[in-house]
């Protein structure tokens, strides 16, 4: 299993190591931004925070909130079948989300460094029977370092978007160096596995996205209650996982909406928590009443505006409101995964910038054989109001079109089971082995 890098994976692997000295401070810096754990540092380098359990380890890395929660499936069904499953991920925030969701013989560290010691030090001490990696997490001193020791490694839920692809075509002996380092790829799509073929993957299965399969985000029932009663019969409506300069479109509609809809109040959820002042002070500049969830607000008669600045509060808020616009589509973001709200039962509005879950979008814009369609497409503040205006007046309309994105949902689904099945012989082969 010996495998030479092409040049440049071994200009990159050189430049990693001659910037460490500088790796403390970068650390330092992000620290000082919320952007790393200051208890946790350690773990960035390599250092472990914890024991290693005794037995089979498989280790499991996604990048961020959404990677990690559509590995969740995966990480339950390898911890009933007794392998102990180790999460990495490189987000503050994913590292709380999971520290609430783990099943038992789950753990959590975060990522270290691409750095040649770091990663050794890293896996010297878990020394993993198996690494599973999602999406695009494509680490070359990582995957050169387990592939020395042997290690098989998966890539699952691959995508490879047009733009990458075109990008890897330029340096097309690195693409298939690096993904020759992978077993096998299972991809999202026909298109992801086509791509990711032709820059050289020597086994690609289409296995589907496993985010359709992610669980519907928990709430706790009485907190939920207990909001649902300060919000009574008001009209309610949420925007989630919005992004910085969509906020401004938001608090336009909401005026807009409040000639019609008197008491109106909108929930906005920031896809990054740490931006819910200045979220309220945008709305106080518009002139509009905000409270902020992080300081243990409760949505007020007087409040126009309820900021959910928090972690882990996405499924309450679905709860709490009818209507939901998916953020990060007003703006050129590529949207957010619209399946979570769709399970809950939320009529679904997103803008035109959803190149990221375009497959799931084209499906729940298509209109099913009663003509209902599962999401309703705006492009602007104006028609984000109208579309709420619209769904407000006509709930039995908002309901029915729930009922599609529903089931959707369900005919997008099933893409945890191929995983499961393609993963099996290695799954089989860490069980013969003993660990």
């Amino acid at each position: 299993m010996n495998h030479s890098l092409p040049w440049p994976l071994t200009v990159y692997r050189l430049g990693t190591s001659a910037l460490t000295p500088f790796i403390g401070g970068l650390l330092a810096w992000r620290m000082r931004k919320g952007k790393e754990d200051r208890t946790r540092g350690g773990e960035r380098r390599g250092y472990p925070g914890r024991e290693r359990p005794p037995g089979r380890l498989a280790w499991m890395h996604g990048a961020s909130v959404g990677e990690t929660i559509s590995l969740l499936p995966i990480v339950e069904r390898l911890t009933r079948q007794g392998f102990t499953v180790l999460v990495t991920s490189g987000t503050v925030t994913s590292a709380r989300m999971l520290a609430e969701r783990l099943p038992t013989r789950a753990l959590h560290q975060f990522v270290p460094l691409d750095v040649m010691r770091f990663m050794r030090r890293f896996l010297d001490h878990w020394q993993p029977d198996l690494v599973l990696i999602a999406e695009s997490e494509i680490w070359p001193n990582a995957l050169a370092e387990i592939r020395r020791r042997e290690i098989p490694a998966l890539l699952l839920n691959a995508r490879m978007s047009e733009r990458s692809f075109r990008r890897w075509q330029r340096v097309p002996k690195t693409a298939s160096g690096v993904l020759r380092l992978f077993d096998l790829c299972l991809a999202q799509s026909e298109a992801d596995g086509e791509r990711l073929e032709r820059l050289g993957a020597p086994r690609v299965v289409v296995a589907g996205n496993i985010k359709y399969d992610a669980p519907a985000p928990p709430a706790n029932p009485a907190t939920v209650a207990t909001l649902s009663a300060m919000i009574g019969e008001r009209p309610v409506w949420l925007a989630a996982s919005t992004h910085s300069g969509e906020e401004d479109l938001v608090l336009r509609a909401h005026r807009m909406l409040m000639r019609e809809h008197p008491g109106l109040l909108t929930i906005i959820v920031p896809r990054h928590p740490e931006r819910g002042p200045e979220i309220a002070g945008i709305a106080s500049a518009a002139g509009l009443a905000s409270s902020l969830r992080s300081l243990g607000d409760l949505p007020s008669r007087g409040d126009d505006v309820h900021i959910g600045d928090t972690i882990g509060e996405l499924g309450l808020f679905y709860r709490l409101a009818p209507l939901a616009f998916i953020g990060g589509s007003l703006v050129p973001r590529g949207g957010q995964n619209p399946i979570e709200p769709a399970k809950l039962g939320a009529t679904i509005i997103h803008g035109p910038h959803v190149h990221n879950f375009t497959n799931v979008y084209q499906a729940l814009d298509t209109p099913n054989g009663d003509g209902i369609s599962g999401a309703c497409p705006v492009s602007d503040s104006r028609t984000l109001a109208g579309a709420v205006h619209a769904l407000f007046e006509e709930p039995a309309h908002a309901r029915a079109m729930a009922r599609a994105a529903a089931q959707t949902t369900v005919s997008l689904g099933g893409a945890v089971d191929r995983t499961m099945q393609a993963i099996t012989p290695y799954v089989m082969h860490m069980h013969l082995s003993g660990g």
